[in-house]
């Protein structure tokens, strides 16, 4: 059996000031067909498992190239389209071929093309035909749209949010897809529309509970896969919105009527569902009120894995104005800063502008006395499902007993190595303000003893009706 895997992906917020080029993806991560590295990346999951479950069936592996960006603003049409072009012309050297196995994310906008991903895959069944298996990962966050569904096989999106399931996941497509190969399977789709926007934060119940049952229901009574779309609220297409995807073994009705069943069921727990999202001081209050620490703060509103450039100065702002010790935060995106640092030298005392760099969703730039206490020139963070994210020369500087954590490359905080590669002892701190929304989770859960998710100002604000709509279906919950 001939598989061909590759990847293309971002999550693009059409509200973020910053578009996303060519560089962004060479920055993040970008590999030429065959020169994937030996571990797995966080959106080459279905690579990897082709990996695991074709070579010990002798499957003939012809991997593409492998590219994808950190979330930030509309991707541009020449980078869309240069890359876009690249994978197709893999799939063609690749011919013939018996599957498709393909690592995307579902929320790509780029000029000119609301859907990318529809897109891609709509060329992908015109190259290989109908006989051959097309299937994809998706990262839940996506726009679930007809021309990805009709295109695809078998689509399975994560089911965990934070997302540490990426392996499993891609190992299940990789099943899938090949059960339907071997004709043992005749997956057929089932989408329902919510009609809202359904947070689901898994480490929580009720979400946990759900996301425990859906899983408890695929292999049985003749259902393959459920999976649950969130949605992305920051990115403005028609297609936005929480859908529930279900793939039976033939027999529509079964998987539509069970579509319909848990998509109800979401619909009746989103406000069970929702997170409190306290204004900064009130987070700050009630972190100080807190007898045990550490507190992790979440800035979701500057996480630069929904799309914000991860500069914003308002939490260390009014940390400092405060008073408050023992505390850090990061990592702020700020090359220049971490360019003055490591000129300075560890140890230095020294004055510092610091974020607030972008726009006004970051902020005023800060000029703070701050002394350098910890440099490393090319740091990498263990990510989600323990994929490597580099994080470029990071510093750590520090001032009135709060340090920062500053990066050249911008990314959202994931691991706890961020911090204690620079020495930073989490476990005494009293707050850890973490540039993130939920994908910090996983890790930081560990040495917390609570979690409050502030409702900051930010380019992936909690607030979506102050975002400009201008292509989404309305009426959609909790806009309206």
């Amino acid at each position: 059996m001939r598989v061909f895997s590759a990847t293309l992906a971002t999550e693009t917020n059409t509200f973020a000031p910053m578009p996303t080029g060519l560089a962004s993806f060479r920055d993040r991560g970008y590999y030429k067909a065959g020169t994937h590295p030996d571990n797995m990346t966080m959106f080459a999951g279905p690579l990897w498992a082709a990996r695991l479950r074709g070579r010990p069936l002798g499957w003939d592996l012809r991997e593409g190239m492998v590219a994808f960006a950190q979330p930030s603003g509309t991707t541009t049409r020449a980078a869309y389209e240069a890359l876009r072009d690249e994978l197709l012309a893999d799939l063609k050297a690749a011919l013939p071929v018996d599957m498709v196995l393909l690592g995307l994310h579902g929320a790509m906008v780029a000029d000119g093309y609301d859907d990318c991903e529809g897109d891609l895959l709509q060329r992908v069944r015109t190259i290989v035909g109908p006989q051959v298996v097309v299937g994809a990962e998706l990262d839940p966050h996506n726009h679930l749209s007809a021309a990805m569904v009709d295109h695809a096989d078998v689509l399975v999106a994560f089911k965990e949010y934070p997302h540490t399931d990426i392996l499993e996941r891609a190992i299940e497509l990789v099943d899938l897809c090949h059960a339907k190969a071997e004709g043992r399977t005749k997956p057929v789709a089932s989408a329902v529309d919510t009609g809202g926007l359904v947070v689901m934060h898994t480490s929580r119940q009720p979400a946990r509970g759900f996301v425990d049952r859906i899983m408890a229901l695929e292999g049985k009574d003749g259902i393959l896969s459920i999976s649950v779309s969130h949605g992305f609220p920051w990115g403005d297409v028609p297609d936005m919105g929480t859908k529930v995807l279900v793939y039976s073994d033939g027999d529509v009705a079964k998987g539509a009527a069970l579509a319909r069943k848990l998509a109800d069921e979401l619909i009746a727990l989103r406000h069970d569902l929702d997170v409190p999202q306290p204004g900064i001081d009130a987070a700050l209050d009630q972190a100080l009120a807190f007898d045990n620490g550490p507190v992790v703060l979440a800035d979701g509103a500057d996480n630069p894995g929904g799309g914000a450039p991860g500069d914003s100065t308002f939490i260390l702002e009014r940390l400092l104005e405060r008073g408050v010790t023992n505390a850090c935060i990061g990592p702020l995106w700020d090359p220049g800063a971490v360019r003055i640092a490591f000129d300075a030298g560890v140890g230095a005392q020294l004055a510092m502008r610091i974020g607030g760099k972008i726009g006004p969703s970051s902020g005023s730039p800060l000029d703070l006395q701050v002394t350098v206490k910890a440099i490393c020139p090319d740091m990498v963070m263990t990510g989600l499902a323990s994929t490597p994210v580099a994080m470029g020369g990071c510093a750590c500087v520090e001032l009135a007993g709060v340090q920062i954590v500053l990066c050249t490359l911008r990314n959202q905080a994931m691991g706890t190595d961020l911090f204690t590669q620079l020495g930073v002892d989490l476990g005494a701190m009293k707050m850890i303000v973490v540039k993130s929304s939920q994908h910090f989770y996983a890790s930081y859960s560990k040495v917390a003893k609570h979690v409050i998710y502030v409702g900051a100002p930010g380019a992936v604000t909690g607030d979506l009706k102050t975002l400009p709509y201008k292509k989404i279906r309305r009426p959609k919950w909790p806009i309206d």
